[in-house]
């Protein structure tokens, strides 16, 4: 059996205790830029600024974050590189709809194909992004341990990336208004009332906002029942939650789903700036396998509504 890696990039999110679980031996970096001046690569972990200041920045509504992805020049250096010490590649990208990195994946891979004619590189749209895209990380990584080949491994993800479901709330009303996702006027109010927004991510790969609650204590409980009500054989699963600077709702869930769910395992990992910069903080999400996602989430809002009782 040739041997291949799966390399993807720093939107998985997965830190550090986790690609080493995996056995997950690189990524691909990008680029992370402050309107003062500061240039950073956006890697799986806090080396070049801390989880508190780089959050702290994110909401200080007179700062100005942005990211970009690795260019095509960047992704084909890590491709040739593999490819070079004789490695076929499954690259993972975050969700096509949302990035332009999966298309310079392409490019990137073309390119190498140009010098390298008997190379194989499978660059796959992932539809999902931070945890989701994680997940499927994870899961891809287990199957070559496994000894899965790599087009099993790419058949693998083809057929269950729409099925990586996402559950959990975000608190940082402020800086989803100051995205344009919502007036500033209903973050104030949502604010005072304690309003949590809570999504399920189609099949583009966008969260789709399918219920708010008030109060976290809520947020959390309807979090574990809607994993337990949409979760296809939890007991088999390894659940990932992904956090933005909410540690400790991170840590609550992983306990009531260990508890209440009883999967193999819940892995938690932080948000990075790669996400980061545009969730924001204030999110703590739990991604699992499910069903397909239906056509604009219908099964799954008829699910939350049951559950929320409306």
């Amino acid at each position: 059996m040739s041997k291949y890696i799966i390399l993807t990039d720093v939107t998985c999110d997965l830190c550090e205790e986790i690609r080493k679980q995996i056995g997950m031996k690189d990524y691909i970096t990008g680029h992370v830029h402050f309107d003062d001046g500061r240039d950073y690569a956006t890697t799986l972990d806090w080396s070049n600024i801390s989880r508190a200041d780089f959050y702290k920045a994110l909401s200080n509504k007179k700062s100005q974050i942005s990211t970009a992805p690795a260019n095509a020049d960047e992704c084909y250096e890590y491709f040739e590189k593999y490819v070079r010490e004789g490695y076929s590649i499954i690259s993972i990208s975050l969700s096509s709809a949302i990035s332009a990195t999966y298309n310079l994946t392409r490019i990137a891979a073309d390119r190498v194909k140009e010098q390298y004619p008997e190379s194989r590189i499978y660059c796959l749209d992932s539809a999902r992004m931070s945890g989701g895209m994680g997940l499927l990380v994870i899961y891809a990584h287990l199957l070559q341990k496994e000894g899965k080949s790599f087009e099993e491994v790419i058949q693998w993800l083809e057929d269950n990336k729409l099925c990586i479901h996402q559950m959990g709330p975000i608190d940082d009303l402020f800086f989803v208004a100051r995205r344009g996702r919502l007036t500033m006027g209903k973050a104030i109010m949502g604010s005072f009332a304690g309003v949590k927004p809570m999504g399920d991510c189609n099949a583009e790969g966008y969260t789709t906002v399918l219920t708010k609650v008030k109060g976290i204590g809520k947020a959390l409980d309807i979090t574990v029942q809607y994993v337990k009500a949409v979760a296809v054989n939890a007991q088999d699963q390894i659940i990932l939650i992904a956090h933005s600077d909410r540690e400790l709702y991170a840590n609550t869930l992983k306990e009531r789903i260990e508890a209440e769910v009883s999967p193999k395992q819940v892995l938690v990992t932080d948000v990075f700036s790669g996400c980061g910069t545009n969730i924001g903080p204030g999110m703590v999400g739990v991604y699992f396998l499910g069903n397909k996602v239906t056509e604009d989430l219908a099964a799954e809002r008829e699910i939350m509504n049951k559950l929320t009782g409306k």
